[in-house]
């Protein structure tokens, strides 16, 4: 907590209005056991809690004096005003029917009433007194019924959420996620953190963040979609919270949708810059029946940069929409064959891949078992100066394993010449030298790419001797056309030939199928375009001898 309070003080001074500026520099005057306490609460559910039920010996002092401290602070409520929800999750129900045993038994009720019916009759028995003006809603705990315990609630909870989205870039991630990074699980990549850099320029945009999240909140409740669309904040300038909103406005399309507010729906889905939401928006469209609409928006969708998936799901409705609307129908793509080989061999403990791996494996031509670990990490080692680049957005604190935008649709496009220098050292040489200084420089430090464990210096310089410069080139750049879709689905093996002529391919790629195991989608997306590239890979099924199993 402490070194969160400090980031944000020390960083987002000029987004706190004073007040909540000087709770959070007065934080550090607090005691050690009336931090740790506060702490405790903050991290825990709700912002009500029983004195009684506080128990943390590791404070090193009495409960009570932590609580007095933080109240005189004004961190406490001591007295705060308990609607009777809020009491009725505070307290049992073998402590709260002596309390109200004489209402119910004027009301008609047993006293023998559970927990959630009691609730329900106390509110039915209490309406006419909030009518009255003789009963308040909201009343302190002595107002309800006499208990020896305190319940406390902890002011400016709010002020907390707002550090936590300033310190995270997210309200997803919880205080214990930052234990582990205290705990040195993880070494994070050093960025540097300007002012420029911040994904928050302005409080108002922390404010657009956190009614966003609300909306998404009220959407997760069950709250309609049209209510909510009128609680969505408008347009950003700060490309970030853009993104952000494009997935508020995707979900509550869904939402609006499943609820059967179609016009709605398009509404929002046409509002939105996700990836998914124009697919989605053309089948709405489809099932109202408004063909020529649609078709008039795909057909200016295909010529766009699509990723694999995005154009087969496009292609797909292309292809219906011509069939309504009268117009040509247009040419399915023509996919190239898929290399396939079946080995059948002895029964054999372990996974099948490994199994294949040690089979085909000579000296002559090494076969790894890599998956995705290969090709991923090569891209990161030699991109990670541009992985890593301090833009608005991308990080919030010393402890991230890659950039916040990842997978967002615009990763590419705010990083374009940081890029283009990586896939220039592709062309002109430099790249084998800056992978393998990268490699010894970075051991260990996360990336969202590189997967270490998987990482030898035998595997390294193999790929890098055998795999032409102009493989990695398309390789990295259909990964960085769609990052979320593009960096599963590569064959599980590859084979090295170090000594293969020079009219001969020098590795190849292999995906490896046992008995009963099938080709998964994106799977056949990456072989046909290797197939298409020219680059060598193929499908493996294995059968067992005499297992009676047809691959």
């Amino acid at each position: 907590m402490e070194t969160v309070v400090a980031w944000v003080t020390n960083h987002h001074a000029d987004l706190l209005l004073r007040p909540e500026y000087i709770y959070l520099r007065d934080f550090f005057e607090l005691s050690r056991p009336a931090r740790a306490l506060l702490t405790r609460m903050v991290m825990r559910a709700g912002d009500l809690f029983r004195a009684d039920k506080l128990n943390y010996p590791e404070l090193g002092r009495p409960v009570a004096d932590a609580l007095e401290e933080l109240r005189a602070a004004d961190w406490l409520d001591t007295a705060p005003l308990l609607t009777l929800d809020e009491l009725f999750r505070l307290f049992t129900l073998a402590e709260l029917r002596p309390a109200f045993a004489s209402v119910l038994a004027q009301s008609g009720h047993p006293k023998t009433l559970p927990k959630a019916r009691m609730r329900e009759a106390l509110q039915d028995a209490l309406k006419e007194a909030l009518k009255e003006g003789t009963f308040a809603e909201a009343r302190t705990l002595t107002d309800w019924f006499e208990r020896a315990e305190a319940v406390v609630r902890v002011n400016r909870m709010d002020l907390f959420d707002r550090v936590r989205l300033m310190f995270f870039g997210n309200l997803r991630q919880s205080w214990s996620d930052f234990v582990l990074v205290e705990l040195g699980h993880h070494r994070y990549e050093p960025v540097a953190f300007t002012p420029e850099a911040r994904a928050f320029s302005r409080r108002s945009e922390v404010d657009t963040y956190l009614a966003m999240h609300r909306c998404r909140e009220l959407l997760d409740a069950g709250i309609p979609a049209a209510d909510v669309w009128t609680e969505v904040p408008q347009p950003s300038d700060n490309p970030w919270l853009t993104s952000r909103r494009d997935r508020l406005l995707l979900e509550l399309g869904r939402q609006a949708e499943r609820q059967g507010e179609r016009e709605l729906a398009l509404q929002a889905l046409a509002a939105s810059g996700h990836r998914e939401a124009g697919l989605k928006q053309l089948r709405l469209m489809e099932r109202m029946k408004r063909f020529e609409q649609a078709w008039c928006i795909a057909a200016s969708w295909q010529n766009q940069a699509l990723s694999d998936a995005e154009a087969q799901g496009l292609a797909r409705i292309v292809k219906r929409l011509a069939a309504k609307t009268g117009q040509p129908a247009p040419l399915a793509p023509q996919n190239p064959d898929i290399h396939e080989f079946t080995l059948t061999l002895p029964p054999t403990v372990g996974s099948v891949e490994r199994v294949i791996r040690d089979h085909l494996s000579t000296p002559e031509a090494p076969v790894f078992y890599v998956e995705n670990t290969l090709i991923n990490s090569l891209f990161g080692l030699l991109c990670w100066h541009a992985i890593f680049k301090p833009i608005p957005g991308a990080f919030f604190h010393p402890f991230h394993s890659g950039p916040a935008d990842l997978v967002r649709e615009d990763f590419l496009s705010r990083r374009q010449a940081a890029f283009d220098q990586c896939f220039a050292a592709l062309r002109d040489g430099r790249y084998r030298q800056q992978i393998l200084d990268v490699y010894a420089a970075k051991q260990g430090i996360t990336n969202p790419f590189v997967i270490w464990p998987a990482l030898s210096e035998e595997l390294l310089n193999l790929a890098l001797d055998c795999i032409p410069t102009e493989d990695l080139q398309i390789l990295f750049e259909r990964l960085l056309l769609n990052i979320r879709e593009h960096r599963s689905g590569f064959p599980d093996l590859v084979r090295f030939y170090p000594d293969a002529p020079a009219n001969k391919p020098r590795y190849e790629m292999i995906e490896v199928k046992g008995p009963g195991d099938r080709l998964q989608d994106h799977q056949i997306r990456w072989l046909h375009f290797f197939a298409r590239k020219g680059i060598a890979a193929s499908v493996c099924y294995l059968r067992w001898q005499d297992s009676g199993v047809t691959p």
